[in-house]
């Protein structure tokens, strides 16, 4: 068996790969042991997946929605307090305190003697730092290809000895090659939820497919929390994107044909 990114052997690997992080709430969407090898797992881990989820706008959206990590830690979210007094805001996935501010000890006084306690705590943004994305999209993209090949060993094969799929692969895995811009647009709000036929109410955190469009081209989409990403797997380059959209009167692929 070899590595989906290295393609070196990886029968002894051992270590089972996420898709998605498990801090961005994926416990399904994984990938048995030997399919990405140990070292390339570990890389991802600390060069690739850790960069993205320490980015302000993750941090931001993980504190807003309340994303735990796997040690069930929520990132605390750096505000302002009164005339532009620093403070750190905290949310706890567990216990029966939901949060927690803690603010500087100038800022005391100004509290004590009656001073305005408005907390202003910066909003998740749809803005991304690019490389940190698109290298950690690269990534998601061979993986999630992956995941539907797993009962597929001859499919498996070819996805690893593909060359058309090699310049993705090495971006994600070594960062080789010019920067692989992303599309990013909202397509619906973070705070927006769905009802269950059990009446449950819930939220996406995330949601995923493919497009094939009528050039050949490939783009893995993405949605977190409603911001639509997609990258394209063949080059790095959006005008088939952006040409299916306006032909698709701007349409989500994650919603449009099989998924409308």
């Amino acid at each position: 068996m070899e590595c989906l990114f290295c393609k070196k052997d990886a029968q002894g690997s051992r270590s089972v790969e996420h898709v998605l992080p498990e801090s961005l709430g994926n416990t399904t969407m994984t990938l048995p042991a030997g399919t990405v090898c140990d070292a390339c797992n570990n890389y991802f881990a600390v060069k690739v997946e850790k960069p993205f989820l320490e980015s302000p706008e993750i941090i931001a959206l993980r504190f807003h929605q309340a994303i735990p990590s796997k040690k069930r830690r929520i990132p605390p979210l750096e505000g302002t307090v009164g005339p532009n007094l620093p403070l750190n805001a905290y949310r706890y996935a567990d216990g029966p305190v939901g949060g927690a501010i803690s603010v500087p000890w100038e800022a005391v006084p100004y509290l004590i003697h009656g001073g305005r306690a408005i907390i202003n705590l910066p909003p998740a943004s749809d803005e991304w730092r690019v490389r940190e994305v698109s290298r950690f999209m690269a990534k998601a993209a061979l993986e999630s290809l992956a995941v539907r090949l797993l009962d597929n060993p001859v499919g498996m094969r070819s996805l690893v000895a593909d060359d058309q799929l090699d310049p993705v692969r090495e971006y994600a895995r070594y960062g080789k090659g010019k920067l692989w811009p992303i599309h990013s647009r909202r397509i619906y709000d973070a705070e927006k939820s769905w009802v269950l036929s059990s009446g449950e109410t819930v939220q996406r955190v995330w949601e995923s497919d493919f497009l094939q469009t009528s050039q050949g081209e490939v783009y893995y989409v993405l949605a977190i929390f409603g911001l639509e990403l997609a990258i394209n797997m063949l080059g790095p380059i959006l005008e088939g994107y952006r040409a299916w959209l306006d032909e698709h009167r701007g349409a989500s692929p994650l919603y449009h044909g099989k998924n409308a």
